[in-house]
């Protein structure tokens, strides 16, 4: 496989030494790194290498990451992973609504960095292969085959691999809210807005409730496989994992 035929991924991150270690695990990852450290130079980036994903520090030079963040959202679907030493949960919270798909704090493991990095690239490569969004399809258990999660949201009928999942309406619309986006790190006030139709008073907090129940019913099915991740002081994504 030649340079040009490897995802490029825009990693935009203002202290050098960060960047270059990043850049060593995407090239030992399969992947292209191209380094700004400055959010005007992300800009101009973007437009002339037009990256598979975006690694994007919050407190930038120039501009700050989530002003850089809503305009590439704004012009593009482009996969964003935010970065930042901002560890609270508003913080967490704007990145997420500026467009970002996902958020990591420092200090990280690159290792967990690639690992999100690879989570993204694999749901846009479902959209991109046609797979239709509620039936995505991941290694069975022994490594062969295919998962197959079928969500029917009118009859409330949850099937894994042909088998039945006993879920109650409430973990039925959360389900097909995170698996509908592979990938995606919501929030909690996000998933609370798709859980009830009624305009019920509940708080956020509902959704770790909801979410253990969901993890316990599952894992009934899926062998001890937990495809929810919990993004801690953010909310929760869906992630098959990957196949050894």
């Amino acid at each position: 496989m030649n340079a040009t035929s490897l995802p490029c991924i825009l990693v935009v991150e203002d202290e050098p030494r960060l960047a270059k270690l990043l850049a060593v695990y995407l090239r030992d990852s399969g992947m292209t790194p191209v380094i700004v450290h400055d959010g005007l130079a992300a800009l101009e980036a973007f437009a002339q290498h037009r990256p598979a994903l975006v690694l994007l520090d919050l407190n930038l030079p120039g501009r700050d990451g989530v002003s850089v963040c809503r305009d590439l959202r704004a012009a593009s679907t482009v996969p964003i992973v935010m970065m930042t030493a901002r560890i609270d949960e508003i913080d967490r919270l704007i990145g997420l609504e500026a467009g970002a798909d996902d958020y990591i704090c420092k200090p990280y493991s690159p290792r967990e960095v690639m690992a999100r990095v690879k989570a993204q690239l694999r749901r846009v490569q479902w959209a991109q292969d046609g797979v239709p969004r509620n039936m995505p399809a991941t290694s069975g258990p022994d490594g062969t085959g295919a998962r197959v999660l079928d969500i029917n949201i009118t009859n409330w009928r949850v099937h894994l691999d042909g088998e039945p999942v006993d879920l109650t309406p409430a973990e039925v619309r959360l389900l097909h809210t995170l698996h509908a986006a592979p990938g995606r790190v919501f929030s909690r006030q996000q998933l609370l807005d798709h859980l009830h139709d009624d305009g019920r008073a509940v708080t956020d907090r509902v959704i770790d409730s909801h979410v253990r129940n969901l993890r316990r019913k599952l894992a009934t099915v899926t062998q001890g496989i937990d495809p929810i991740r919990s993004v801690y002081g953010v909310g929760y994504s869906f992630e098959w994992p990957a196949a050894d």
